[in-house]
């Protein structure tokens, strides 16, 4: 993980929005509305981009006058109350790494979700596979390959992250465990060799819902995250 991708030297997540196979698919997320199986999501780097998503980051911090509840930043706003089970867990992850921020996990999420997919619309797999568990980055790497062989190419455009929800937090002997629930817009488009469109509408957005699991051992000097598992909402 030494050689992944850092945000801020706290955390780094682990994409993605659409594939190239059903394979694919089966492991990483559904598409509501059309659904295109030859898709993936490709942005710049999260530090090359600006846009809306940067206004979140200034806004209030996780810790509120009230100690009893936790307040993430985001149009949203998500407030968990420490007695939940998420909030107790969030709490027991700070109790074993003082660093943890929630607020900062949350908004690290998003430019994890950003820059993964980005890896994989490029077909990079070396820059994924520290940054993946082994049975997800296997999943990536088929769809790679696939997509390679077929000769396709995909273009994606977020149109926005509408919400990047934490769901689950957990901590494992040492090990935490944070879910977020990804809801994004995008326009998704698969191309062959020639240019003609085989797969999507450049006129069309797509909402997208991933739910995405992250592990870190709160004990190891690597501050950062992997991603160790992507689901579908039921």
């Amino acid at each position: 993980m030494g050689n992944g991708f850092q945000f801020i030297d706290i955390i780094f997540f682990a994409m993605v929005a659409v594939f190239v196979i059903l394979r694919l698919r089966s492991v990483l997320g559904r598409r509501m509305g059309h659904e295109q199986r030859d898709e993936a999501k490709k942005f710049p780097p999260p530090q090359d981009r600006g846009g809306a998503e940067d206004a979140s980051r200034s806004e209030s911090p996780a810790d509120t006058g009230d100690d009893n509840v936790i307040r993430l930043p985001g149009r949203n706003g998500q407030q968990v109350p420490k007695d939940t089970p998420l909030g107790a867990g969030l709490t027991q992850i700070k109790l074993a790494d003082a660093n943890f921020d929630p607020a900062d996990f949350q908004e690290k999420a998003k430019m994890a979700f950003e820059y993964i997919v980005m890896a994989f619309a490029e077909g990079d797999s070396q820059k994924l596979k520290p940054l993946l568990s082994k049975d997800v980055f296997d999943g990536f790497d088929a769809a790679i390959k696939s997509r390679a062989e077929q000769g396709h190419v995909l273009t994606t455009t977020l149109v926005r992250i509408k919400d990047a929800e934490l769901a689950e937090a957990s901590m494992n002997g040492r090990t935490a465990s944070i879910t977020v629930r990804y809801v994004t817009e995008q326009i998704n488009v698969t191309r062959d060799a020639d240019g003609k469109v085989v797969e999507g509408d450049p006129d069309r957005i797509t909402e997208a819902v991933d739910i995405w699991t992250y592990e870190r051992n709160t004990r190891a000097s690597d501050p950062n995250w992997t991603l160790v598992a992507t689901a579908t909402p039921e």
